[in-house]
């Protein structure tokens, strides 16, 4: 007869704690900042099909890092919430707070009672009247909510990013050049000198001038013209702090990992919705 194995309470959130931070240290940034007429979102991301970066609602996008199948069951799920509460009440009523909110829920409930914890790391980012109406929120695996300001990084080099941010970021900047502050960070953060062409980004904005819908993703000959414009495409890089991300050392880039579709806790698993 077998002995039951016991494993402490406290060891047992410390290995899912430790599970997940290694998982989400595997993926590429992706860094999140405001600029004079909204939020700017820049992911490195060379795939053009699995996105990090999407809208939510009409004044609200979502950004993440981690496993794809994990992060866009809770996109969809984000996307459901936001269309029943927008037909059930006003529109006015789906807010990035009360999207937050949910997502914490999601992730706490994932976390505390399931054996595998959720490899992602997600921000839910709303766009005012005003720069002081903004509101970013970022989640973590275990459902902890951080109100930021200004920028947040995500990733492997997410605290090597936001040191350099700390010291280069200013207020109301003009798009291209908070996007060439962020193509710049992104670049400097790895371990090696290396640049970021435009099929290396996705880049979208929450802008603030735009009619109804702020949410508008930069690609194409936009993006090119953009990066050209500001010198974002000719970044030379040097190691910051010693800080390392797994994914700039690989000889070619590669989309994020897909490991298919799980079958995920009961309030995540939704239908497709339009991105």
């Amino acid at each position: 007869m077998s002995m039951p194995f016991y494993v402490p309470a406290e060891q047992q959130v410390k290995d899912k704690a430790d599970y997940a931070r290694k998982g989400i240290a595997r993926g590429r940034s992706v860094v999140v900042l405001q600029y004079g007429d909204g939020i700017l979102f820049v992911a490195e991301n060379p795939s053009r099909a699995l996105h990090k970066i999407s809208e939510i609602y009409d004044r609200i996008a979502f950004a993440a890092v981690g496993k794809y199948n994990e992060f866009e069951n809770l996109r969809k799920a984000g996307v459901r919430l936001a269309d029943l509460q927008g037909y059930s009440y006003d529109r006015r009523d789906v807010t990035g707070r009360g999207l937050a909110n949910a997502y914490a829920q999601t992730l706490g409930t994932i976390f505390t009672e399931s054996i595998k914890p959720y490899e992602v790391e997600i921000v839910v980012a709303e766009v005012g009247e005003s720069a002081e109406d903004d509101q970013i929120y970022r989640l973590t695996y275990d459902g902890s909510v951080a109100d930021e300001h200004r920028y947040v990084a995500m990733g492997g080099s997410a605290e090597a990013i936001a040191n350099l941010l700390e010291q280069r970021y200013q207020d109301a900047l003009a798009l291209p050049d908070a996007l060439r502050l962020a193509v710049d960070v992104l670049s400097e953060a790895g371990p090696s000198p290396r640049t970021l062409p435009a099929s290396q980004l996705e880049v979208a904005v929450l802008d603030r001038n735009r009619p109804q819908r702020k949410f508008q993703r930069v690609l194409g000959p936009r993006l090119d013209s953009m990066l050209a414009a500001t010198g974002g495409a000719q970044v030379s890089a040097f190691s910051a702090n010693g800080e390392t991300d797994a994914d700039a050392a690989e000889e070619a880039p590669k989309p994020e990992r897909f490991s298919g579709p799980d079958t995920p806790p009961a309030g995540t698993d939704l239908p497709d919705s339009p991105d």
